[in-house]
């Protein structure tokens, strides 16, 4: 009886909606959706950022009584998700080559890897890695992406664990920080969440901007 009932309440989770990933799965499943977002082109559709935040305002139990996590494990989970996958990504794209992109049909990877290409070659390895933490879609991409494109393996690896780190574990503290502050914020969660994922892309906005204005006054001086 235990078996069917569990498959059925599986088959019923929503992959898009963080808060029924981290029902179903737990603390677990934050840790699977980090691996396959950041490493497994096939997950390049997950909620990454929202169920950082969500899970980091569920450790509170002001939000939901219903869903707790302890947030030491949260974090480990986040954190070691997030760079495993990112450097899976990376060795796979070195294995299979640019032809792994190439073979694949969505729009939406095959625009993400558009975006990454840029990144890569407008600021370098470096920031790029960086800066693709906080951008959906590029994040899963580029990783594979600069296996492929022979990023050296330590810069690769130095730039995505630091970027890494402060996108897991800094989501998840952001949401921690404000159940822990604000009683009910469950009833604000939608907005929150949606404010969250406009401010993650901030850092590359600003960089764009900086970047334009730094070519611009060369292009006066010129």
């Amino acid at each position: 009886m235990t078996t069917p009932l569990l498959l059925a309440s599986q088959s019923a989770v929503n992959l898009l909606d963080a808060r029924s990933l981290l029902a179903a799965f737990g603390v677990l499943g934050v840790g699977v959706v980090m691996f396959a977002e950041t490493g497994l082109l096939v997950g390049f559709f997950l909620p990454g950022d929202s169920l950082l935040f969500t899970a980091g305002l569920l450790c509170t139990g002001t939000a939901d009584r219903t869903v707790q996590f302890t947030l030491g494990p949260l974090l480990l989970a986040a954190a070691t998700g997030a760079l495993a996958g990112a450097q899976c990504g990376y060795l796979i794209g070195r294995k299979a080559g640019g032809a792994l992109l190439a073979r694949n049909r969505s729009q939406r990877l095959r625009e993400g890897a558009r975006r990454a290409e840029e990144l890569l070659e407008r600021y370098g390895y470096a920031k790029a890695v960086v800066l693709a933490r906080f951008v959906p879609v590029v994040r899963t991409v580029l990783n594979p992406l600069a296996g492929a494109l022979g990023v050296p393996v330590r810069t690769f690896t130095v730039w995505q664990v630091a970027g890494g780190l402060v996108w897991s574990v800094g989501l998840t503290l952001a949401g921690y920080a404000l159940g822990s502050s604000i009683p009910n914020v469950d009833h604000y969660l939608l907005p929150l969440v949606a404010l969250i994922v406009v401010v993650s892309v901030l850092p590359l906005a600003a960089e764009v901007l900086r970047s334009r204005r730094a070519a611009g006054a060369r292009e006066e001086r010129g």
